[in-house]
């Protein structure tokens, strides 16, 4: 350890030898050698007009090292909550994946989609993530496609999709196939329907008729309703005067089907089989005794209970449904970011890959026209509850 009282000579000596050095430099610079002389002082010039103030660049910075995403939600207003579950989805499904290479922003479509969507490839959006709404998707999309930006739509109208706008949604009809061709399997071959007023009811209707057809079964009967009191239960009524059918599909809520239900029975008898469809998938009307038996198709929720557990960890309550979508929207576009440079336009052709892309809802790819086709799974409502009988298929066969 060195001694406390020699430490204020050392600084003695110091600063001895800053001024020494000091004084050399001074000579250096004064005294020059005979006959040479000093050479001439150079000159700094100023500019003497205006100096321009530095740049300032509006809205969000430039990021170089990542490709723009925007999420088109309503953050505000009646859909608030369902739009602020699905941007806490996308948040979670980037910090689970640990990409570096995608930046999502978050745009609020309660004030308007069209005017959400200039904004956000004003500032340099390359893919939309949204809206929900079929009416938004409407008003985004040829804004997005005269700027050459995909849109994947939350929405579950097949209308709205096409030309640059493709849906995530779970399609009414795929499910009604699904669940159709499952009761085929096991020896269904009548079936009746009973669907609401309005567009979901036309296109069930449709999708019921043409799968049943497909799968080499008859239609009985199909009763439309109105939305009423007491609407369903006239409807089952003048169903099971076209009695006898294996099947009714309900193509509805799971409280308004097991509401249906004990008028059907009476009429076809207590072995008929309920069929449900994709609204039924984590319904609670499904606990009701009268659904015993019924079965529906929809997406597979065995991935979807261990991201609810994570979310609620997180965010302290629990997800929307429907949030899954924009948890499965990241997933995608991080799997096709590895072909994305940055700055450059987004690679809407690898949205149509054959062999499709998975996440919490299981296995999906877009088709031509631009609506994804999911694996679904057949359920068994048993006891209050929801039980497999068909599993989901993991893939895409080619």
């Amino acid at each position: 350890m060195a001694d406390a009282g020699a430490l204020p000579q050392r600084l003695g000596v110091g600063r001895w030898i800053a001024l020494t050095a000091a004084c050399l430099l001074s000579a250096c610079q004064t005294v020059l050698p005979r006959g040479v002389e000093r050479p001439p002082e150079r000159v700094v010039t100023r500019p003497t007009g205006p100096v321009a103030p530095p740049s300032v660049e509006l809205g969000i910075p430039k990021d170089t090292a990542r490709n723009r995403v925007a999420l088109l939600v309503p953050l505000s207003g009646s859909n608030a909550g369902v739009g602020q579950s699905i941007a806490n989805a996308t948040m979670l499904a980037l910090l689970d994946t640990q990409n570096q290479s995608v930046r999502i922003t978050n745009y609020d479509t309660a004030g308007g989609a069209a005017a959400a969507a200039n904004r956000a490839i004003a500032e340099g959006a390359q893919l939309i993530l949204g809206p929900l709404l079929a009416d938004d998707v409407r008003a985004v999309a040829p804004i997005a496609r005269a700027a050459g930006v995909p849109v994947l739509s939350f929405s579950n109208d097949t209308g709205v999709a096409g030309n640059g706008a493709y849906l995530m949604g779970y399609v009414p009809s795929q499910s009604i196939e699904r669940v159709v061709d499952y009761a085929r399997s096991r020896g269904v071959t009548t079936f009746a329907g009973l669907v609401p007023n309005g567009l979901y009811g036309e296109r069930a209707s449709t999708a019921f008729l043409r799968a049943v057809e497909g799968a080499g079964g008859q239609v009985v009967s199909l009763q439309p309703y109105g939305r009423t009191a007491g609407a369903i239960g006239a409807a089952a009524q003048r169903l099971a005067a076209k009695s006898p059918y294996d099947a009714v599909l309900v193509a509805d809520a799971a409280a308004t089907a097991a509401a249906a239900a004990p008028a059907i029975k009476r009429g076809a008898g207590a072995s008929t089989r309920l069929l449900g469809t994709e609204l039924w998938n984590s319904d609670t009307g499904i606990a009701r005794p009268a659904l015993s038996g019924a079965w529906f198709a929809s997406v597979s929720n065995t991935l979807y209970r261990q991201y609810v557990t994570k979310y609620r960890a997180r965010f302290g309550t629990a997800p929307y449904r429907l949030s899954s979508l924009g948890y499965d929207a990241v997933l995608l576009t991080v799997r096709i970011s590895r072909d994305w440079k940055v700055g450059q336009r987004f690679p809407e052709g690898r949205l149509r890959d054959a062999d499709g892309f998975s996440g919490i809802d299981g296995a999906f790819r877009f088709n031509r026209d631009g609506v994804a086709e999911r694996a679904l799974e057949v359920q068994e409502v048993t006891g209050g509850a929801a039980t497999t009988v068909s599993p989901a298929p993991a893939g895409f066969g080619k």
